[in-house]
């Protein structure tokens, strides 16, 4: 069948967030993560991979794997969308990833965005806020793999890639479709290889989006203009409706990897009704045997309550594990523990899983086996609510460590219990 988009996103959680939206909105749009087997009918497809944090070259061959399969089924346009607040390094992986669409497309320039104002996450004449301050005064500037430290994003994905990037600000997206058509075909004109769109508040983002749905563009950006660019092309095709899924039964556990205050406050609010184990990463233990004394802690209690187990730690703890494993290698152990966990409670009967963090939730989901799963819609909760589509139904609820109310751990045991998201 023809596709209108197939839309690669560097993280599970921020594939759901833009599925569970896109599913709410009455648009089907199936979750992969493989790119091997048969695409799900649908007008929007969509791919959750994990190119954010890897090496440049790794993250390009996952890239092409997708894209070389969305084409394949029929898509006409593919986008990628990375996270809200764009984290990357230096090196990537958005200006790459950006470069090898354009590439594979034929046609320059980019349309690129970062930004969420639903959630504070604005971008006002290319510098971007989180939560009212500039993002590299924000706790994203303590984050263990991307810390970002400049708030020009210009200026930072200009160190991505060689080409040039212009921006296209407030004040043009504010002066209409036309005129913003206007100006990136005058910078296409220029020669420049980008063109960032400021994400000053919703406004921009339905500008940005008519733009990019009207002018056949690569775009890569954050949820919002993902999300309106994607409703329109799908709605375009007139697709069909299909009923949201039901949670699995089954007993319940939270694996929690991110770190920072908002998931530790999340943590300490779940703990106080229900049993919460905490990993420490520098435990002199193989990672075997803090697997095992996870799940030897977890066996005596499935079925009876929801659980926890994390590995997530503040600031100070962060630094003296990455001082003892190195910046990548400190994430990656907390990934493999947690995923073998998962893998671990599994094999016990656990049947429901919330996770905390984007690298997190991919680990779990690739420890687990999972290729592909169906996004509930927006709900109460916002999204990350789904269920997968292998052989052994699970339901899971995947979140960004750094979103949600305190009680937001707990809220989403309950909401699987009753069987809705909704």
């Amino acid at each position: 069948m023809q596709r209108a988009l197939g839309i690669i996103a560097d993280d599970f959680t921020g594939a759901l967030m833009v599925a569970g939206y896109l599913e709410g909105a009455g648009i089907h749009c199936p979750v992969l993560f493989r790119p091997e087997g048969e695409i799900p009918p649908a007008a929007v497809v969509m791919a959750g991979t994990r190119t954010r944090t890897v090496p440049v070259a790794e993250a390009l061959a996952e890239l092409g794997r997708f894209t070389d399969a969305f084409l394949r089924a029929g898509c006409r346009r593919v986008a990628y969308k990375a996270c809200a607040t764009f984290d990357s390094t230096e090196d990537g992986n958005i200006g790459p990833a950006a470069d090898y669409l354009a590439d594979r497309a034929g046609q320059r320039p980019v349309l690129m965005s970062a930004g969420f104002p639903r959630f504070g996450t604005t971008v006002h004449q290319g510098y971007m806020f989180y939560r009212g301050r500039l993002v590299s005064e924000s706790i994203k500037r303590f984050d263990p793999l991307t810390p970002m430290s400049d708030p020009d994003l210009v200026r930072f994905l200009g160190r991505q890639t060689p080409h040039r990037i212009a921006l296209l600000n407030h004040a043009a997206l504010r002066s209409g479709t036309d005129a913003a058509r206007t100006a990136i075909e005058a910078f296409a004109a220029e020669g420049m290889g980008h063109v960032f769109l400021d994400t000053t508040d919703d406004g921009d983002v339905e500008t940005a989006a008519e733009v990019a749905a009207s002018m056949d563009r690569v775009v890569v950006a954050s949820d919002p203009l993902i999300i309106a660019y994607a409703t329109r092309l799908g709605r375009a095709m007139r697709p069909g409706t299909m009923p949201a899924p039901r949670h699995v039964d089954g007993p319940t556990a939270v694996l929690a990897g991110s770190v920072g205050p908002i998931v530790l406050a999340q943590l300490a609010a779940f703990s106080a009704e229900h049993p919460c184990l905490s990993l420490d990463l520098l435990d002199p233990a193989e990672e075997e045997g803090l697997v095992s004394t996870a799940l030897d802690w977890a066996a005596r209690r499935i079925g009876t309550a929801p659980l926890a187990i994390s590995t997530a730690t503040g600031p100070e703890g962060v630094a003296a594990v990455q001082a003892a494993f190195g910046r990548v290698e400190a994430a990656r152990r907390a990934e493999r523990i947690l995923g073998a966990i998962a893998k671990g409670l599994c094999d016990r009967g656990v049947r429901r899983f919330v996770v905390a963090g984007g690298e997190t939730s991919g680990a779990v989901v690739d420890a687990l086996g999972i290729t592909a799963v169906r996004a509930l819609p927006d709900g109460p909760l916002g999204t990350g609510f789904c269920v997968s589509t292998g052989p052994v139904p699970l339901s899971l609820y995947l979140k960004p460590g750094k979103l949600g109310a305190d009680d937001i751990l707990l809220r989403a045991v309950k909401a699987m219990n009753q069987g809705s998201a909704r």
